[in-house]
This record gives structure tokens, C-alpha cells and sequence, in this order.
């Protein structure tokens, strides 16, 4: 059995959870960040949401994929490739000229962080065994907890006293500390081959498939939700999914085996983190605008707020992975997981839409970040810990799949609302004040910047109180949606893992 506290497997667990400490912080650092690249790069509503969006899609798809590449070329070797691709990204992210470069590089992170999650878990997995597996699966689980909760609060630091450049030369930072040690960790066994025996065919369809939805989902606003583009776009993604399941089931090595989705267990637990997407991750991306936009704050006491919400992602891994090993049972806690999100989520919509105060807000962003906290790294290691040994790796990409897919779409379908939501209401509750195209009224309070349309105007506390009533409406309306999405993927959840229960139930009154 390994032990964590062996000198190679320290390295296994050193190199790991640093990297997936900063792909978390990565995400949650860069939402805080929004606000100043759009003033600094001059770049308009429709770009900014891409610096978010091209970093979950490319990380979405790239996930399933690395995952089969793991299996050939081997856990070790896939990882340390894509943390080389993060840290080359980072530093083009810091560098870069505009918006379209930013969005560039940050697709080219997703693909790096792609595989850090994809292979570390499965590198988990294939060091330790028993009480030591759930151990590191409570480390990674609180790591990842860690770069949340650290990611707005070392963000808003850096954006009050250096620039939002200096969060990702940080990242390439840690992560070149990744690759040196990354040379000291054992190669592990791979099923050997080369990159023909990945499905290039299937993973082309599934990555066109995802990018046509996320296209659909953040370009909603801009072309008009019942426009020729936006129908050709969903109808170009479903026709790309349908490829792709024709596909696998056909190809000798597909970059996803269907029999995957047949265990109602490990079904019923990849849908966890899909709710935990669409409470929990949206408000990691969108939250510090509300904070910075609506209630007026900086960028450091925004930071400091969100980890109400992000702080219990640091301790509940470990709680949640020492009631299970004192014999409370996965679909416990997975159940509890879930109930704290959605009604954090709740008292937080009757927050705003009532009476918005520090403490109250606490107390809902507490219970989401309870809620994500309980299944954060338990999840992992329980669902690979169900498949069979040879698919982990398959099992991890298809896990991080669902999370990362419905991350994307959370955050694609948040952005695109609200700003459908917003320009609806500006030429109703601002037509006294656009004397320019109100498309500049949309972005800024969209993006959280009302201080930029003030300009001479007479009555400003009338004019900012006016813009924080339509954000506020258009938060409520957003967070409605998703959290009522959340509501059907929890009952999702209920009926696999009670279907698992009672077939295990079943088989244990045949024999």
C-alpha cells in the first residue's frame, strides 16, 4: 500500500497539487480581474466574456481527450506536458496586446489545465491505494479549495498595487516550479503506442460540437436569440454531437467508451460538480462584479468577501473525507453537497432582490461554498475508484468533462443573459440619458464599470442608483435560471445513485 509520506510519492503529491492549486486560482483570480483588462485593453462585452469562455470550452473538450492521450502515453508524461502548456500560456496571457490575444492564450491555458486535472487525478489513482488514496484525494480536493479561496483575495491585491499582468507571470511562476519537479517523479506505466490510436476523428466532433454550443450561448445577446446564426449554431452543435456518438461507437480505440455511462453510480456522481457549475462557479466569475459593480467596493475588499464564499472549499474536503472514512456513506454526503448549494443560492437571490447587506450575503455564500467543499476531491475519488483500472484515465477526462463542460456553459449562458436582460431594461429605465448608442450603457453595466457613464451628468447618485437597480434586476433574473438548472441536475443525481443503491441492494439478495 503507498504512503503519503514516502520521498516519491511526496514529489507525486508536491507536483500535483501545486498545479491543481493554480488552475482554480487561475479561474477565480482572472474573474476578479475582469473589470480592469476591459478599461486597460479597451475591449468590449462580448471579448471580456471570451477571456472566461475560452479557457472553460478549450478546457471542457480537452479533458475527455487527455485523458484517452493518458492512457497511451502515460499519466506522467501527459502532465508534465500540459503544465509546459500553462506556463507558456500564462506568460502570453500577461503579454498580451488586446483581447483577442488574451482569449488566444487563455484557450491554450484551458488546454494546459486540461490535463492537469485529467491526469493528476488519475496519477491519484494509480499511486495510492486505501486510506492513503482518500487522503490525497482530501488534499486535492482542499488544494483545489485553496486556489478558489485564494485566487480573488491574491488577485485584488495585485490589481490595487501592481496590474492585472502580474496575476499570470504569478501562475507561470508556480507552474515552472511544477516542471522541475516533475523530472523527479517515477514514469508510470502507459498502454504504450502512438498518437494514431487516439480517436482525432471523434475528439474533432466533440470540440466542434462544444464550441457551436458555447458559440450559441455567449453570442445570444449579440446576434439575437432568435436569429438565423444563433438557430445554425445549435443546430451545427447537435448535429457535431451526433457525429460523435456515431463515431465512438464505431472506432476501435474511441476517446470515450459509452459503457463509461452505463455505471449509475459513477453517472450519478460526475453530476455533482454539474451543479456545483452552475451555483457555485458562476458566482466565482461573475460574484466579484456584483461586489465591485453594484455595491461599489474595490478590488482588495472584493477579494476579501468572496472568500465567505470560497474559504469552506478549503476545509470541507477534509471534513467530508473523515465522515467518510468513519463510515458515512458517498451519497450522503453527496446528497448534502447539493442541498447546501442550492439553498445557499436561494437565500442569496432573496438577498438581493430584498435587502442586500455584508452578512447576509456571508451567510448564503457560506452555505454554496459548504456545499462545494463537501463533494470537492471526495467526487473524484470515489467515481474513478468505480470504474474499472484500464479506463481511469478515460474515467477522469469524461469526469472533468462534465465538470468543465457545464462550467463552460454556466458561465457562457450567465454572461449572455444578463446582458440580454440588461439591454433590455436600459433604453426603458435610461432613456433620459442616452445621448449616445446605448450598446456603451449595456457594457458598462454588464460589466460592473457605471463609474464610466457618469461623466457630467447632473444627478449622479439618481443616475448610478438607476444602473445598480438594472443590474441587480438582471442578476436576480440570471441566477433563477441557473439555479433552477442546478434543481434538475439534483434530481439527476437522486435517481442514479438511488438506481445504484438498489441494484447493489438486488445483487446482494441473489447471492
Amino acid at each position: 500500500m503507498s504512503k503519503t509520506h514516502q520521498p516519491k510519492n511526496f514529489l507525486i503529491l508536491f507536483a500535483v497539487l501545486l498545479a491543481v492549486f493554480v488552475v482554480p486560482s487561475s479561474i477565480s483570480g482572472t474573474a476578479i480581474a475582469l473589470p480592469y483588462i476591459s478599461v486597460d485593453i479597451q475591449s468590449d462585452l462580448s471579448s471580456l466574456q471570451w477571456v472566461v469562455n475560452a479557457f472553460n470550452l478549450t478546457f471542457a473538450c480537452f479533458t475527455l481527450i487527455w485523458g484517452k492521450i493518458s492512457d497511451v502515453w502515460g499519466k506522467k508524461r501527459s502532465f508534465f506536458i500540459g503544465a509546459c502548456i500553462y506556463t507558456i500560456a500564462s506568460v502570453g496571457s500577461a503579454l498580451s496586446p488586446s483581447a483577442l490575444w488574451l482569449d488566444v492564450f487563455r484557450a491554450l491555458a484551458g488546454i494546459g489545465g486540461a490535463a492537469i486535472f485529467a491526469c493528476g487525478s488519475a496519477i491519484f489513482i494509480q499511486t495510492f491505494e486505501g486510506d492513503a488514496r482518500t487522503k490525497a484525494f482530501a488534499l486535492f480536493g482542499t488544494t483545489a479549495g485553496l486556489g478558489i479561496t485564494l485566487g480573488p483575495t491574491i488577485s485584488g491585491i495585485l490589481l490595487d498595487s501592481v496590474g492585472w499582468q502580474a496575476i499570470f507571470f504569478m501562475h507561470a511562476v508556480a507552474l515552472f516550479l511544477v516542471l522541475i519537479v516533475s523530472f523527479n517523479i517515477p514514469a508510470d506505466k502507459a498502454q504504450g503506442g502512438s498518437i494514431s490510436q487516439i480517436d482525432l476523428a471523434g475528439s474533432f466532433f466533440f470540440i466542434a460540437s462544444m464550441f457551436m454550443l458555447m458559440l450559441a450561448l455567449s453570442k445570444g445577446y449579440d446576434w439575437g436569440w432568435q436569429s438565423q446564426a444563433i438557430l445554425l449554431s445549435f443546430i451545427s452543435s447537435a448535429l457535431c454531437f451526433l457525429a460523435f456518438v456515431i463515431r465512438i461507437k464505431a472506432a476501435k480505440s474511441p476517446v470515450l467508451s459509452l459503457e463509461l455511462l452505463k455505471n449509475n453510480k459513477f453517472l450519478g456522481l460526475i453530476l455533482v460538480p454539474v451543479v456545483a457549475s452552475f451555483t457555485f462557479v458562476t458566482l466565482l466569475t461573475y460574484f466579484p462584479t456584483f461586489l465591485m459593480g453594484s455595491m461599489q467596493l474595490s478590488a482588495s475588499k472584493a477579494g476579501l468577501i468572496m472568500l465567505f464564499l470560497t474559504a469552506p472549499v478549503l476545509v470541507f474536503p477534509l471534513i467530508a473525507g473523515k465522515l467518510f472514512a468513519k463510515g458515512v456513506s458517498t451519497n450522503l454526503l453527496m446528497y448534502l453537497s447539493v442541498i447546501s448549494m442550492l439553498v445557499g443560492a436561494g437565500v442569496l437571490i432573496f438577498v438581493v432582490q430584498s435587502q442586500i447587506t455584508i452578512l447576509a450575503i456571508a451567510f448564503a455564500l457560506i452555505f454554496i461554498g459548504i456545499g462545494m467543499g463537501m463533494s470537492a476531491g471526495l467526487v473524484d475519488g470515489q467515481a474513478l475508484s468505480c470504474v474499472n483500472e484500464n479506463d481511469v484515465g478515460m474515467a477522469a477526462g469524461l469526469l472533468n468533462t462534465f465538470r468543465l463542460g457545464s462550467e463552460a456553459i454556466g458561465v457562457a449562458i450567465y454572461g449572455s443573459l444578463l446582458s440580454s436582460i440588461v439591454s433590455n431594461m436600459v433604453p426603458i429605465k435610461l432613456q433620459d440619458h442616452l445621448v449616445v448608442d446605448s450598446q456603451d450603457w449595456v457594457n458598462a453595466i454588464s460589466s460592473g464599470n457605471f463609474a464610466s457613464m457618469l461623466g457630467n451628468t447632473g444627478d449622479q447618485t439618481a443616475l448610478m442608483d438607476t444602473m445598480i437597480s438594472i443590474y441587480n434586476s438582471a442578476f436576480i433574473t440570471t441566477n433563477i435560471t441557473l439555479t433552477g438548472i442546478a434543481l434538475l441536475f439534483s434530481f439527476l443525481i437522486l435517481f442514479y445513485l438511488r438506481k445504484e443503491t438498489k441494484t447493489t441492494q438486488n445483487e446482494a439478495y441473489n447471492v
